[in-house]
């Protein structure tokens, strides 16, 4: 029976998948975002969760546990220092998966998975340029238009002044 096996293996032995996944980790916490599968992505986002959160107690046994699971100091440090200062207030939920499509070479969806608060193009809140009202003229009427325009509108505006300033005396 197979009673509480129900994450992904990758087609891997669990020495390789536990490896690969500490590896996708130090890689994810020094780079804050990588490109991978889908399928390792949420395989990451189950195996490195646990680990983000344990650093937000920042006290010689966690240190100790994160690096057990790690082998990196420059990871485990930049995971305390940095990392942790931004996800204190945050109740979980510190990575984001976002899918990219489908892989050329072997059709395998991709994704990129990031931390959540340091991706500063998500964060920013982009306004949108106001749309105007197109008509279906053709191009060559469109480039046109504006050129017959511009003039037209500077005309009226140098007149307006010399009929109001004889209505004044």
């Amino acid at each position: 029976m197979r009673h509480n096996k129900k994450f992904n293996h990758l087609s891997r032995k669990a020495a390789h998948r536990n490896s690969m996944l500490a590896n996708m980790t130090i890689s994810l916490i020094m780079h804050k975002r990588i490109e991978t599968t889908l399928a390792k992505a949420k395989a990451l986002r189950v195996y490195a969760e646990p680990i983000i959160n344990r650093a937000k107690k920042d006290d010689t046994n966690s240190r100790r546990v994160v690096f057990s699971y790690l082998q990196n100091k420059e990871a485990v440090t930049e995971l305390f220092k940095e990392i942790s200062q931004k996800i204190a207030d945050r109740p979980g939920g510190y990575l984001r998966i976002i899918k990219l499509g489908i892989r050329k070479s072997d059709a395998t969806e991709m994704a990129f998975i990031e931390f959540v608060d340091y991706d500063e193009n998500m964060a920013k809140t982009v306004k949108k340029a106001a749309k105007t009202r197109r008509s279906r003229k053709p191009a060559a009427e469109k480039a046109a238009a504006p050129a017959a325009e511009a003039p037209a509108v500077e005309t009226p505006a140098q007149e307006a002044p010399a009929a109001e300033a004889p209505a004044a005396e």
